[in-house]
């Protein structure tokens, strides 16, 4: 999610007073809660976690080695999950870079021989900001452990659960952005591929900065909240007050800073960002701190299970609930 460096002050010293705002869970739904017996582990969000968060990786600048070596990750993380790719590799070239780089998707088709036409993108950014030239304290490396390991771990946790359960009647892809630090050019590149391939795109839910907690009566909080119903469904799908609004999120319009707006851009439908970074709970936004060590574990495992749910209903109602309004 990029921020604009004007709000760092913000950022770094916790000063920004925010209202809380939530979203009733719906009356009457629909469906009954989605029950999932799959567990995720907190060891197994740690271990994603931890790697991609290693100094060895340098901080994952788009084009560099150390974002090389986080690719190869992903990528066998997919193979030793059975998650297949999409395209002939799982790595899409990125056209708008001078350096090469490339996006990470895996695919889950659809078990329903109509739905599986339709298409789920979950997606998180894999990019970081590489090394700081100044540091701070001598350390040089911008781990980028919140933004956005933590989106990373959450989609590969969920590409896992899906390509395990194959309780999908909708197609799923799981993407791993590259570029979304130099101008959302790996997301830019991949919806235009998309676009011109007349792919039939249901909703993309895109997971930024979920490494720690918010002190609300709410999970997380989505982008770009009124323009679609989807945090109302999603509520519904999980019987509780999972997603709600953030008055400081629609101040700030972050829903156009992420990669979620490349493919609203050009699909327009529910492309929304979730996230549990609020501008109080975090000071190292882009800050050489932003290591493993400062992550919530138990609140990722959470998170990722609070979710599963809600996205197993995403991917199997029959019509299109989720839509724009």
């Amino acid at each position: 999610m990029k921020i604009t460096l004007l709000l760092l002050p913000l950022l770094l010293f916790g000063c920004v007073s925010t209202s809380s705002v939530t979203t009733p869970v719906a009356n009457n739904t629909q469906y009954k809660p989605v029950e999932v017996a799959y567990k995720v582990k907190e060891s197994d969000v740690a271990e994603t976690l931890k790697y991609l968060t290693l100094d060895e990786l340098e901080g994952r600048e788009t084009g560099t080695k150390g974002m090389i070596k986080a690719a190869d990750y992903l990528e066998q993380f997919f193979k030793n999950n059975n998650v297949k790719p999409y395209f002939k590799s799982y790595r899409d070239t990125i056209s708008t870079f001078k350096e090469t780089a490339f996006n990470i998707v895996g695919f889950v088709e659809g078990t329903d021989p109509v739905l599986k036409n339709e298409f789920i993108i979950l997606s998180a950014h894999y990019d970081h900001i590489g090394i700081d030239k100044k540091g701070v304290n001598g350390d040089f490396i911008n781990n980028g452990a919140n933004d956005d390991a933590s989106g990373t771990t959450a989609v590969a946790e969920m590409a896992k659960y899906f390509s395990s359960t194959q309780n999908n009647k909708r197609s799923i892809l799981f993407v791993f952005f590259t570029g979304e630090e130099k101008g959302l050019l790996g997301s830019k590149h991949l919806a235009k591929k998309l676009k011109d391939q007349d792919f039939k795109l249901y909703a993309q839910f895109n997971i930024e900065m979920i490494g720690v907690p918010m002190k609300r009566e709410y999970l997380a909080y989505i982008t770009g909240f009124d323009k679609s119903n989807m945090a109302a469904k999603i509520n519904e799908y999980t019987g509780k007050n999972t997603i709600g609004f953030l008055p400081k999120e629609a101040e700030y319009e972050l829903f156009y800073r992420s990669d979620n707006y490349s493919f609203y851009t050009l699909f327009k439908v529910p492309c929304q960002s979730v996230s549990t970074f609020d501008f109080e709970n975090f000071e190292f936004y882009h800050h050489v701190s932003d290591e493993f060590k400062a992550m919530d574990l138990p609140h990722m495992t959470s998170f990722i299970q609070e979710l599963l749910p809600a996205i197993t209903q995403m991917a199997n109602s029959p019509t299109r609930e989720i839509h724009m309004k």
